[in-house]
């Protein structure tokens, strides 16, 4: 009897021993359990508020990742521009092709009034200058193309993010390059900075599909991009067969 006694109370003795031993380990793992459900808390909050107050980041308009730095980023677009085997088939293969479809939209914004002769004109990420040759043949003959690399002389050097003109120098812009842009806001507000009030942008977009692998930005609809043209109002929005891209949008700046 006294045996089982002893044994009962040396059982006791160590079940309570051990939940004493236990009981730092239990605390700390809920220490960690409330701090990660905490840290969730803060990156859901974090990210809706990202979404909320930069247009850069949301479900449609997404900024892909993968650069550590600008010059990381430039250095890739410096890739797609300066191939050798893209630059010969864009002045040899695509060379006529591209600026008689060029020349077929403009000739279209000429009809609508939204560009003429007299219109000073910007094509932005121009590479080796279709867009400027297709202006210029039309009748737009002081026209000119910005891109990393010159192409004299139909284009010359410069960072579509902090273009080389002054304000309010232009009265017709256009790209079909948004998707390179890896700063969208920054893309779109140096076109309302150099475009003259009244003056119009055309950008052709895609929205229904994904573009090549130098693209820095996804867009998924049209709104991102009303909603960072401050300066400017919709003037249509139609859809086009455009070298991959399915979607024109046209703004005219207001002041």
């Amino acid at each position: 009897m006294k045996t089982t006694q002893t044994k009962k109370r040396t059982l006791i003795k160590y079940l309570f021993l051990s939940l004493f031993l236990s009981l730092p380990l239990i605390l700390i793992l809920l220490y960690f359990h409330s701090q990660l459900r905490w840290t969730a808390r803060t990156t859901t909050t974090v990210s809706l508020q990202e979404k909320q107050n930069n247009p850069e980041s949301s479900d449609e308009l997404r900024i892909r990742p993968g650069y550590s730095s600008y010059e990381a980023y430039l250095q890739r677009q410096l890739n797609k521009t300066l191939n050798p085997k893209l630059r010969r088939i864009w002045t040899t293969r695509d060379w006529d092709r591209k600026i008689q479809v060029f020349s077929r939209f403009f000739e279209e914004l000429k009809v609508k009034n939204l560009l003429s002769n007299q219109s000073r004109a910007l094509c932005i990420g121009a590479r080796v200058g279709q867009e400027v040759e297709a202006l210029r043949r039309i009748g737009v003959s002081d026209s000119v193309g910005i891109d990393l690399v010159p192409y004299p002389p139909l284009v010359v050097k410069g960072d579509f993010h902090n273009q080389p003109f002054e304000n309010d120098t232009f009265e017709f812009e256009f790209s079909n390059v948004f998707d390179h842009a890896l700063y969208p806001d920054k893309f779109v507000g140096e076109i309302e900075r150099t475009l003259k009030p009244g003056g119009v942008c055309v950008l052709h977009v895609s929205v229904s599909r994904r573009a090549d692998k130098y693209s820095a930005n996804d867009l998924y609809s049209v709104k991102p991009l009303v909603k960072m043209f401050k300066r400017s109002e919709v003037v249509h929005v139609r859809t086009i067969d455009g070298f991959g891209l399915d979607t024109e949008v046209v703004f005219r700046k207001r002041w």
